[in-house]
């Protein structure tokens, strides 16, 4: 039975070319207490690879955590599907705010240990007994409480281009290193403060907010479906937008933009700009802020190193590279000491 990709993504973006129909881009998530996600894992590989859904989708004992594209044609066969599924029946699917047909180009369906990495070996910690969840209107309600604490519950490098006004936004690089640090910095005010977090699209504040009840924080909030369905909201029922620049996401597009607004910076050159790129050597990979003026300049590369190394034949770069690993453990997102003007 074939349950991986026949396809290069390359193939793929080519029959979506020729195809001519429009993709509908999606993300979703669920927490539950899943048994045995292998048998889920295959199920759902076999059922959405015959509607032509591509995507990242990550099963564990813990949830479903889903980025994919469909074609728009399938929505509804696709909704049935999921609808079948218990614990998946009527589920929040966020549908991005700026479409895109090539957003994904393969079907990955994975069994992980868990759908958001958090660094805990907690048994008595349920990840189901979250917070409040809350609306556009009432989060911006509770946004403007002098009482509330909001935090943003995403990595540097996505609160770099985009973020709520007076948000706290930790310096880290990863989901698990926030938690320790928020808590640190909180701990006076788990009886008296409101806790307001937010993220792309609620699975990691959902588990934040479980996580802080869980250490003791009395008054937990978030935004419900994060950043993706807020700005939904605000367009349906012509709200007041408090979001600052783009939205990251983790597709093929890296943002979404939600105001017009530019707050961060081309790491290259300090010009505003908010448009992530990767870069261009292979080898490196590195995920930046690039103006186009730059990448003119630097042949879409993150050095004079690189952009040295990506002018050589394709071959040579690949000898080159043999055998080394370029991981984000090395390079920090946008870290790198060769960008000058990195936050």
């Amino acid at each position: 039975m074939q349950l991986y990709n026949t396809l290069s993504a390359k193939e793929r973006e080519q029959l979506i070319e020729e195809a001519g129909k429009d993709r509908l881009t999606i993300s979703f998530y669920k927490y539950a207490h899943i048994g045995n996600p292998e048998i889920l894992r295959n199920h759902l590989f076999i059922a959405w690879n015959e509607m032509d859904v591509l995507g990242r989708i990550y099963v564990a004992y813990e949830g479903v955590n889903a980025q994919l594209s469909v074609p728009a044609e399938n929505f509804e066969t696709f909704k049935t599907h999921l609808d079948s599924i218990t614990f998946l029946e009527n589920v929040r699917l966020n549908i991005a705010v700026e479409q895109d047909n090539k957003s994904f180009l393969k079907l990955k369906v994975k069994v992980r240990n868990k759908i958001v990495a958090d660094g805990l070996n907690d048994d008595t910690f349920d990840v189901t007994d979250k917070g409040v969840h809350v609306g556009a209107e009432r989060f911006n309600e509770l946004i403007e409480d002098p009482d509330t604490v909001l935090v943003d519950m995403r990595n540097h490098y996505e609160s770099e281009i985009g973020h709520f006004k007076n948000a706290v936004t930790p310096d880290v690089d990863t989901f698990r290193d926030s938690l320790d640090i928020i808590e640190e910095d909180l701990k006076e005010h788990k009886e008296d403060k409101k806790l307001v977090m937010y993220c792309t699209g609620g699975i990691r504040c959902e588990k934040a907010s479980a996580y802080y009840k869980h250490k003791g924080f009395k008054n937990v909030f978030q935004l419900e479906g994060g950043i993706i369905e807020y700005t939904r909201q605000v367009k349906a029922e012509g709200l007041e937008n408090k979001f600052l620049g783009k939205n990251f996401v983790f597709d093929h597009r890296r943002g979404e933009r939600i105001s017009e607004d530019v707050i961060s910076s081309c790491h290259q050159c300090g010009k505003p700009c908010d448009t992530h790129v990767n870069c261009a050597n292979e080898a490196c990979h590195l995920l930046f802020i690039q103006c186009e003026d730059c990448a003119k300049a630097m042949d879409n590369c993150c050095s004079t190193e690189c952009q040295d190394v990506h002018a050589l034949p394709y071959e040579e770069q690949k000898r080159l590279r043999k055998g080394k690993h370029a991981s984000n453990k090395i390079f920090k997102k946008g870290r790198s000491e060769v960008l000058k003007y990195k936050k």
